[in-house]
């Protein structure tokens, strides 16, 4: 879910049935899921895992009771309702429990030219069409004058994003970090990332550390970047690390080509989207974190060069074949960025197929003999990883 300013602010989570139970997930189900989703996004020592985000999850009236939504945070959590729930007194009671706890609610399919809206919702749902943009000014622009947040769905284009954010809407849901924003933008790869493709394509070489340390030595702020990498919390050194041959010895070439991998997604360039660079790296942790379990040892750095690289062309704003011409790539991870073949190509068209909820999710999972719980895991880790990664662009 994007705001008008095309930052992230949170993630919309539905429940997909797939499989032998599709249509026949009941409510222990659910409340199963739901108690899923409390432990993988809390963390004991840090809390939230998702940061500001919030989390928006289709409910149903049972799941307002539920104990599982007891262990998701008020504040970061959003439960979107039918307007027909609010209907039963015993589910408004709970909803009005809910709001004074500090839950968001949403209400989606609602008729937003009929009854007033229970003072009790926090968000609202409403749909676009770009063919009717006067009538929904006028419409929109007395809700704005309320405490509801609006959110558009579905907003398919950068064009109908702008019309939204003209409309006052607050939050956005669609396809959009599938999209880079269009407008004057540089094509092809900046210095910076001229810089990080020839260090990488030194380590795809095998080359010496000594080289590749000179490299380094000619990009003060990629120097800066490799020690700070190397000196952060999650290596949990008991020394830090001064010197740039001592940071190429201990992070090793397979990590460091994965590293420098995620420095070039994340290298600003002009009409970039942050939308599109987080969803390359989730796309990359999702994909690395399902290797891990059902690929060979050390395969798992490859998928997640596939996974962030298969939007580069779109970051960079150059065709894929082009990309590969630049950087050094194995035969597999090249089948994957351009036909999703090969070992490594249906983990990319898994993470693509969750990003769009799309009902080949079942069927790419089950050829690759993952099961759905393997898949929620990956996906929600992947999501709180890249919050906790700390890149973002310029």
């Amino acid at each position: 879910m994007l705001d008008p300013k095309q930052g992230v602010i949170g993630y919309d989570l539905t429940w997909q049935d797939t499989g032998e139970t599709a249509g026949q997930v009941h409510e222990d189900d659910l409340e199963g899921l739901l108690r899923f989703v409390a432990e993988q996004l809390n963390s004991e020592e840090t809390g939230w895992l998702l940061g500001d985000k919030k989390l928006f999850l289709t409910a149903t009236a049972s799941m307002l009771a539920s104990a599982a939504l007891k262990q998701m945070p008020p504040a970061s959590t959003v439960l979107s309702l039918q307007p027909e729930d609010l209907a039963d007194a015993a589910t408004l009671a709970q909803v009005q429990a809910l709001r004074g706890a500090g839950y968001g609610i949403s209400l989606r399919h609602a008729d937003l030219a009929g009854t007033p809206l229970s003072s009790d919702i926090s968000h609202v749902e409403v749909r676009f069409s770009a063919g009717d943009f006067a009538a929904q000014a006028r419409r929109y622009a007395a809700l704005k004058k309320s405490s509801l947040r609006m959110i558009g769905r579905p907003v398919s284009s950068w064009q109908d994003y702008d019309a939204c954010a003209m409309l006052g809407l607050d939050a956005f849901i669609g396809k959009l970090h599938l999209t880079p924003r269009s407008g004057a933008r540089a094509k092809g790869l900046n210095p910076a990332q001229q810089i990080i493709v020839q260090i990488m394509n030194m380590v795809g070489r095998n080359d010496g550390i000594q080289k590749i340390e000179e490299a380094f030595k000619r990009d003060p702020g990629l120097s800066y970047e490799l020690l700070r990498f190397i000196n952060s919390a999650a290596f949990g050194l008991k020394a830090e690390v001064q010197s740039l041959r001592a940071a190429l010895s201990l992070l090793g070439y397979e990590a460091l080509f994965q590293w420098l991998s995620l420095l070039l997604a994340t290298a600003s360039s002009s009409g970039y989207s942050p939308v599109l660079m987080e969803t390359a790296i989730i796309r990359g942790r999702f994909a690395e974190l399902l290797g891990q379990k059902h690929l060979a040892r050390g395969e798992s750095e490859s998928l997640f060069v596939a996974g962030i690289f298969s939007l580069l062309d779109r970051l960079l704003g150059v065709e894929m074949k082009d990309v590969l011409a630049s950087i050094k790539l194995s035969e597999q991870v090249a089948a994957a960025l351009l036909t999703r073949s090969g070992p490594y190509g249906p983990y990319v068209a898994l993470a693509e197929a969750c990003e769009l909820n799309s009902p080949l999710v079942g069927p790419l999972s089950a050829s690759l003999k993952i099961s759905p719980r393997e898949v929620n895991l990956a996906h929600l880790s992947a999501l709180a990883w890249a919050q906790n990664l700390g890149v973002r662009a310029a």
